[in-house]
């Protein structure tokens, strides 16, 4: 095994609206792919709030695309827009 690895560069979320209204923080999107492939883009959706959240996305598919949900507290509901839904309850727990 090599050494230590150095930290290239420290990336910060930025507020975003998505699709019908979704409040969330992208890490990173689009136009960093080419930095992180395999990976299309990292969001975090921590609310409170279930307005933030509950209008939803555009149409997307997540064919052949591998979705990683991290959730620390509660449940996590999920509909697409072929009408498929279900609960994901938390995988990972904190504290």
């Amino acid at each position: 095994m090599t050494g230590v690895r150095k930290i290239n560069k420290v990336w910060t979320s930025k507020p975003t609206i998505e699709g019908a209204g979704v409040h969330l923080k992208r890490a990173f999107g689009n136009n960093e792919v080419p930095l992180f492939d395999p990976f299309l883009m990292l969001d975090d959706f921590r609310s409170n709030n279930p307005d933030y959240y509950r209008a939803g996305f555009p149409w997307h598919p997540h064919r052949g695309i591998e979705t990683i949900t991290y959730v620390l507290k509660g449940d996590v509901e999920h509909g697409d827009s072929m009408g498929n839904k279900g609960v994901s309850p938390p995988a990972i727990r904190s504290g």
